[in-house]
């Protein structure tokens, strides 16, 4: 009888090692995917991770597009109306990018302090502006959206 119940202990033991493991192993991969979404402001405060990838919103400044004569490279400006980041994007844009629209653009910054995109979105309307630009634009000093 003593080691029927000495089997079932470790059987549950070894249970709930696995279970433990898995779980682990799940909330370590969710929490490497997570992309967090900073402002133009949080990124100059310092705000946003230095070697991971997160998600930089603002409209783009008019005037600040510099296509490079050779390749797909992009410089352009992106401000929550109170700082300004530089975002270089090697790649197509999408058709409906263009100067004073708000975006949202997926990478991290290089040692210089220039966010790398891998990924721009844009919205059709030109009444769109994504929530997390709204929302950081609206937490924006008042002087500095004049």
């Amino acid at each position: 009888m003593r080691i029927i119940k000495q089997k079932r202990l470790g059987l549950i033991l070894l249970m709930v090692a696995g279970i433990s493991i898995a779980t682990f192993f799940g909330l370590r991969a969710f929490n490497d995917n997570l992309m967090y979404f900073f402002s133009a402001t949080d990124v100059i405060e310092g705000k946003s991770p230095k070697d991971h990838l997160f998600r930089l919103g603002g409209m783009v400044v008019k005037g600040s597009v510099v296509r490079q004569p050779s390749g797909l490279t992009v410089r352009f400006v992106l401000t929550d109306m109170a700082k300004e980041v530089t975002v270089e994007y090697t790649g197509i844009l999408p058709d409906l990018f263009r100067e004073g629209q708000g975006i949202v653009a997926n990478g991290k910054l290089d040692a210089n302090g220039v966010f790398i995109a891998q990924e721009v979105l844009a919205k059709h309307d030109e009444n769109y502006m994504p929530p997390e630009v709204a929302g950081s634009m609206k937490t924006a000093p008042a002087e500095t959206q004049k």
